[in-house]
């Protein structure tokens, strides 16, 4: 392992290439967790209401649900997925998009998060020097990944996501690994009250919930990340983003009414920018400000 390690930290071109790989194997496995997690906290939810409420009746499922269990299979005939169709990619591509037993078409979007997972982490390998830090913002970019996509699915950004990033967060820049400590505590709590301000205040003067607090636990993560100095440039970079994106999907929609649009996948968006261009978007940044 060590002589691997060696090799790959020697040759650039080996490493890119081991972590794109692993990037779509993992893009693979955060397929799993963006469909189930959100299950598995609606079910744990039914369980607990069931619990306090056992006059309303609720059903609740016995059978066991969770990452590993059970088995993936064809949502539209039942059938088991093999591990010769369960390739990130590949099968995808050799079976034509379709199921092998039904022929039903498999959504695109299973293989375009494995390429996305394997090009960001590409990116990241690209720009963050071989190590642990390496490895930290790989592991910060899967997250992201599949906090995105949740939040686009069910507005929801799972605390099992976003209070882990946190506190793994402080826990490695202990050593100053990407911010100070002491930045670190500071982003986080300014991360967490910056929008939960903002909350307030909008509800206190329209009477309605602008965002939801799964917003305020993923800035305070972005904040103990980079320090609160990140903080400004992460609000407006995500406000940016949510901006185009969301009035492209209006112009785009047939659709035109207002909907709630969810903001962690912007959030998240800028953290990943942050992490990979935030120097030399700081140096901007406060250039064009000062």
């Amino acid at each position: 392992m060590s002589e691997l390690l060696n090799l790959m930290q020697q040759q650039p071109s080996l490493l890119y290439a081991f972590v794109t790989i692993l990037g779509v194997l993992v893009g693979s496995f955060l397929n799993v967790v963006i469909y189930r997690l959100p299950v598995m906290m609606e079910r744990e939810w039914k369980r607990d209401c069931a619990e306090f409420f056992p006059d309303a009746n609720l059903k609740v499922e016995a059978e066991t649900f969770n990452l590993v269990v059970p088995r993936s299979r064809c949502p539209q005939c039942d059938h088991l997925i093999g591990s010769a169709e369960n390739i990130p990619l590949l099968s995808w591509l050799w079976q034509k998009g379709r199921c092998k037993h039904c022929a039903c078409k498999i959504s695109k979007r299973y293989p375009s998060i494995e390429l996305l997972t394997g090009i960001l982490s590409l990116c990241v390998a690209y720009v963050i020097p071989f190590g642990w830090p390496l490895l930290f913002a790989l592991l910060f970019t899967w997250v992201l990944i599949a906090l995105t996509f949740i939040d686009f699915d069910t507005m929801l950004l799972p605390d099992q996501l976003t209070l882990p990033l946190l506190w793994f967060a402080l826990l490695i820049n202990i050593n100053g690994t990407f911010a100070s400590l002491s930045d670190a505590v500071l982003g986080a709590a300014f991360g967490y009250l910056s929008l939960w301000s903002i909350y307030w205040v909008f509800k206190l003067l329209t009477g309605k919930e602008g965002m939801g607090y799964g917003d305020f636990k993923l800035l305070a993560a972005l904040g103990a990340w980079f320090g609160w100095q990140a903080l400004p440039l992460i609000i407006l970079l995500s406000s940016c983003a949510g901006a185009v994106i969301g009035i492209a999907a209006i112009v785009a929609s047939k659709d035109k009414q207002s909907r709630p649009m969810p903001f962690g996948p912007y959030l998240a968006i800028a953290g990943w920018v942050y992490l990979v261009y935030g120097d030399s978007l700081t140096h901007l940044y406060y250039s064009l400000v000062l």
